[in-house]
């Protein structure tokens, strides 16, 4: 075959250090443009991103020119570095050092786009903590709970 194709999305989720809530709605509002121009330049592009206070959800389609890290790596790095920008409370602002990364196949796309779409009415009843575990578990993600929160 001549070409390569592939259609693959991904569900990124990736919190602020500490779960420390630096992400404002007001923030928000200026971050997840931010991060989708990023994902764009990556040859991701973001069909949604959202959150709350202390975390990123991003769904992608996934390039066939870069590796899930590495989109990862950019767009923390990039976002964390614009967000220092934002105001001298906003200086020590970091991300965790890791992320999840979740397959999503394309008939549940639209379920999960309205999922990160309603984030912080979900946080509401339903702490980070417990959602980012309710998803390594649904995809069966091994994981040692002690190096989970830093």
């Amino acid at each position: 075959m001549p070409q390569s194709l592939s259609k693959i999305y991904v569900h990124f989720v990736f919190h602020t250090k500490n779960n420390t809530p630096w992400i404002s709605e007001d923030v928000e509002k200026q971050l997840h443009p931010y991060m989708s121009a990023i994902m764009r330049a990556m040859d991701s592009p973001a069909l949604i991103v959202g959150g709350a206070s202390e975390h990123i959800h991003i769904l992608c389609m996934l390039s066939r020119k870069f590796a899930v890290c590495k989109i990862a790596e950019v767009v923390k790095k990039s976002s964390s570095k614009w967000m220092k920008t934002k105001g001298p409370e906003m200086r020590k602002f970091r991300w965790q050092d890791g992320y999840g990364a979740f397959s999503v196949s394309h008939s549940m796309v639209g379920r999960v786009r309205s999922y990160i779409c309603n984030q912080r009415i979900h946080h509401q009843k339903l702490p980070f903590k417990d959602e980012f575990v309710s998803l390594l578990n649904k995809y069966k993600v091994e994981y040692e709970k002690k190096y989970l929160w830093e």
